[in-house]
């Protein structure tokens, strides 16, 4: 074995499946081929998709290393009915709660034990978190700053930080080091329908990142939606999320926006409504700025 050889490390890290299996086991079977060294998974198996717990399975029997997201922390809260009392009976968070109640008491007690963040065996120079070392839900995207990154990366020991969370793939070198988003397994919002992950390949203090996307039978997701009642029983926010697989691209959080401008419940009765309003290939930031603009209410 050459020099090379012996110092090159493999691993491959993937995030946000959502309780879409079909997408994660085309992503099992595409690691299977690229044979990494370690896997890693950063978070949110669960929430926004109908078989969480089939994806808790797969990923436990395998004995990966995972994180928690911020949705293992909403349906956890769920669970133990530490959510605000509205919440446990408003249309809003019916998807909330079945997939919640869909979970077995297995999966919870699972769900419960995972850590904040994880580092790597094979390259202990990379630290996993959801959102980033600051909170589970704080999302690092193309349009973080350098500045904020930065000092993300001060504030840790490691050269190369990896997130989750806004199901985004991005690669940024910084001064400090490097931030690696993977992307989202099951619920990719970058226009890309197909599963998404990386490969990370550490060479010699040289971290080399491959962002992947693997086609999985959407069809088949759409159907889970329907034959295990989660379509039904979800409301409008099963419908949302029907309409992110479609078009990979966020739709639930502004339909959420949009009623809470117009001050209006995010209701099945107004979907119509915001989609005529709704432009999915707009950026959200400018989204969000057009719905200050008209909306914007009277002091």
């Amino acid at each position: 074995m050459s020099p090379a050889q012996a110092t090159t490390k493999r691993i491959a890290i993937l995030a946000d499946v959502h309780g879409n299996l079909p997408a994660l086991e085309a992503v099992l079977e595409d690691i299977e081929v690229q044979a990494p060294d370690e896997v890693l998974v950063g978070g949110d198996l669960v929430g926004r998709g109908p078989q969480g717990s089939a994806v808790i399975r797969e990923i436990r029997r395998r004995g990966w290393v995972s994180i928690r997201g911020n949705h293992e922390e909403y349906l956890l809260s769920f669970r133990r009915h530490d959510v605000p009392p509205d919440w446990l009976h408003l249309d809003e968070w019916a998807a909330a709660r079945w997939m919640a109640a869909e979970l077995s008491e297995d999966d919870i007690e699972y769900l419960g034990t995972l850590a904040f963040s994880a580092r790597c065996d094979s390259i202990p120079q990379l630290l996993l978190t959801h959102g980033s070392p600051v909170a589970t839900s704080d999302g690092l995207g193309p349009w973080t700053r350098a500045s904020k990154l930065d000092r993300l990366l001060a504030g840790i020991e490691e050269s190369v930080l990896v997130c989750g969370h806004t199901h985004r793939p991005m690669v940024r070198e910084l001064d400090h080091g490097l931030v690696v988003n993977v992307g989202s397994v099951g619920l990719p919002f970058n226009g890309d329908r197909r599963a998404q992950y990386a490969i990370f390949t550490w060479v010699d203090g040289d971290c080399r990142v491959e962002l992947r996307q693997v086609e999985y039978d959407l069809e088949e997701t759409l159907s889970a939606y329907r034959t295990t009642g989660f379509f039904e029983a979800g409301g409008v926010t099963a419908e949302l999320l029907r309409l992110e697989l479609l078009h990979a691209t966020p739709f639930l959080v502004p339909f959420q926006r949009w009623a809470d401008a117009i001050g209006k419940p995010p209701e099945t009765g107004r979907l119509d409504e915001f989609l005529d309003f709704y432009e999915p290939d707009e950026p959200l930031r400018d989204f969000f700025l057009r719905i200050e603009s008209m909306f914007e209410r009277p002091c």
